[in-house]
């Protein structure tokens, strides 16, 4: 069987209620939208992690956070140090270069590989399977002038002054498609666009559209709309590309997020909180899958799954055998395919601070950091949330309260001793750290100050 193409869209902080697909009104989203009727939405899907360094080493390592080590971005010690009761773990900021990646991965089955836009895994993703690179480094955000030239991201010295960042990402990916389909070797296109991560930027005539539009409670942001619907033009460009080219059905096209929105952006009501949370509104993202004449239009699957199981489901669609990685995700061709997929759990692991964002909307479990240290447990229906500072457990049934408000833990002891015990296991196997030594620099009286 001849190996598809694949194309593997990654957004950057775009939440789970950000576009068409889940319900907005405001934002327009038509080709995202389009792409999910012509395959396969996932409407239960969690990023690896909560933030932007953490998930992506999840997708391109396929291991979750304890393998890695990369738990956020630059120092774990985030926040007042007296405010911290504490000290966290250190953090890793590069990716091993010991294991196979996704796309290495890849490239032994023949694939040409090319990553285009955010990598945030060291300075440079050509060391870890990839033959091209534009766009990425260890930076975060584009920098310099953000969405427009001259930009402050390699291999993109020679763009005009004015040009929008994320369409020349796609420019570029549609001319590695050009130089590469036409040839024996299938291509992976890992195309990771900086938006809609902050730097808030967008084109005059978008922002004027947005500002005249109406908003509402949760999505009101004209900037943040007008970068959606230029990301949302881009993915229909390449979409449009495959069609004239006769590659639609021969290329996998997967969207997601890297973690869910920052909340006072874009708020994922009923879900709780947003980026760097634990809270539902921090970890579940967009998801789908189109593969026309493979994976049924239309489709709608509630079956949760998580962007670790994005390097196993390439793995099987490639024909790769599996090597010497541990691999933290399974195969979802099966569930593209229709069927059911194996009950499992969900594990999450955040040995660190990560401070407010706002106070007022964060929707945090306190006013001074989005997430304290802990892990997280899906099992099912339940949700358990661990804190390591004090001990505390929340238990939430997200079957009727996704907004985790809730807290079962009095009421349902038994199943939350079930799952703490699962959650200690799962430590102790991926020899997940747990910080246990107190900051001397903390001040129990710091809320009256």
């Amino acid at each position: 069987m001849q190996k598809p193409n694949i194309i593997f869209i990654m957004a950057d902080d775009l939440g789970w209620r950000d576009g068409g697909i889940f319900g907005s009104k405001f934002y327009e989203t038509p080709n995202i939208d389009k792409l999910a009727s012509s395959g396969m939405l996932f409407t239960h899907g969690y990023a690896g992690a909560a933030n932007c360094a953490p998930s992506r080493a999840c997708l391109i390592s396929g291991q979750n956070t304890p393998r890695h080590g990369i738990y956020t971005v630059a120092n774990s010690d985030r926040g007042k140090s007296s405010t911290r009761k504490i000290v966290p773990v250190e953090n890793n900021t590069v990716l091993g270069d010991s294991l196979q990646t996704l796309a290495a991965m890849l490239k032994k089955q023949g694939y040409h590989t090319a990553t285009f836009g955010k990598w945030h895994l060291s300075e440079d993703p050509l060391t870890y399977g990839f033959d091209r690179n534009v766009g990425g480094d260890h930076r975060g955000n584009p920098g310099g002038n953000g969405y427009f030239a001259p930009f402050n991201v390699p291999g993109l010295n020679d763009a005009p002054v004015g040009e929008n960042l994320t369409d020349r990402l796609t420019d570029e990916a549609i001319a590695f498609m050009s130089d590469t389909s036409g040839g024996p070797k299938p291509f992976f296109v890992y195309l990771s666009y900086y938006a809609v991560h902050t730097p808030l930027a967008t084109k005059p005539e978008l922002l004027s559209k947005y500002e005249t539009k109406k908003g509402n409670q949760i999505h009101n942001n004209a900037t943040y709309a007008g970068m959606l619907e230029t990301l949302d033009y881009n993915i229909g460009k390449l979409l449009g590309y495959l069609k004239e080219n006769n590659l639609s059905e021969n290329t996998l096209v997967v969207f997601t997020s890297d973690n869910g929105g920052i909340r006072a952006i874009s708020r994922q009501d009923p879900l709780r909180a947003g980026k760097g949370s634990y809270y539902e509104g921090g970890i579940r993202v967009p998801f789908v899958f189109s593969w026309p004449g493979k994976i049924a239009p239309a489709s709608v699957n509630d079956q949760p799954i998580s962007n670790l199981d994005i390097y196993p489901t390439l793995m099987d669609i490639s024909g790769a055998e599996h090597g010497n990685n541990v691999l933290d995700g399974i195969s979802v061709l099966p569930a593209l395919e229709g069927a059911k997929l194996p009950e499992r759990d969900f594990f999450f692991h955040f040995p660190i601070y990560l401070q407010a964002y706002d106070p007022d909307t964060d929707g945090g479990r306190d006013s001074l950091f989005r997430t304290r240290p802990g892990s997280v447990i899906v099992s099912g229906r339940w949700k358990l949330h661990q804190y390591f500072e004090d001990g505390d457990l929340e238990l939430y049934d997200l079957n009727s309260d996704w907004s985790e408000t809730h807290n079962l833990i009095h009421e349902k002891k038994e199943i939350a001793h079930a799952l703490l015990g699962k959650l200690e296991l799962w430590r102790k196997e991926t020899n997940a750290p747990v910080p246990t030594e107190k900051n001397p620099d903390y001040d129990p009286d710091f809320h009256i100050n």
